[in-house]
């Protein structure tokens, strides 16, 4: 099917849980548009959320990396201590020769929440200062390709699982990195349900159209 005029598809919404569309309707600030058949929120006009997403995504990049730079658990088995930290992990998967699992991992719970909070930094920076149009562009396409891949919820759940196995066997004591990983993970799964990719599509909408009928005006 050949789309004559690609402008219109801006009027409509895809339901990010079960994919119904919705023509969008105007809403003021503060109001949230609703799916009609799951309920889920479509989008909410949102006066600050350049702001609101640039102070998450900063906050969320230092949790991550005090995650990854000191101990998240000590284990102490018969007088020896082991110290566990995010990128031990893979690394000990790959001294194991589980090349496939630790790259798997690598990429997981780190590589990709990474680039996911670098990415939405570079974003919200470039909607702050209201340039780099089609750059902006290319990064919401890429972010929309990684936000399913990122599993930070999932390698919490798993250490928390395997802690409580062992609480009879050792002594456990958390680090600074274990509640780092925590804070992380919360604002991971907040920026992931209150930002929507739709929504920031219309950002860059509401930004640059304004800007290119100015420039037409000259």
């Amino acid at each position: 099917m050949e789309i004559v005029n690609e402008d219109v598809l801006d009027d409509y919404i895809l339901c990010h849980k079960c994919h119904t569309l919705h023509k969008k309707v105007v809403l003021s600030q503060g109001q949230k548009a609703h799916c009609a058949v799951c309920n889920a929120t479509l989008y909410r006009v949102d006066s600050k959320l350049a702001e609101h997403g640039l102070a998450l995504s900063i906050t969320g990049f230092i949790f991550f990396v005090l995650a990854n730079a000191f101990p998240l658990v000590s284990i102490e088995i018969l007088g020896v201590e082991q110290f566990i930290t995010i990128p031990k992990t893979f690394f000990a998967l790959f001294e194991s020769g589980f090349y496939i699992v630790g790259l798997m991992c690598a990429l997981l719970i780190f590589v990709f929440p990474l680039m996911i909070f670098t990415v939405n930094m570079v974003l919200f920076t470039l909607f702050k200062l209201q340039k780099g149009e089609a750059f902006i562009a290319t990064l919401l396409v890429l972010l929309a390709h990684l936000k399913p891949w990122s599993m930070g919820d999932i390698f919490l759940l798993s250490i928390l699982i395997a802690l409580v196995k062992l609480i009879g066997y050792a002594q456990i004591h958390m680090g600074l990195s274990f509640a780092a990983l925590l804070c992380f993970v919360l604002l991971d799964l907040y920026i992931s349900k209150m930002i929507h990719v739709a929504e920031l599509w219309t950002l860059k909408k509401e930004i640059f159209e304004p800007k290119r009928g100015i420039d037409a005006g000259r």
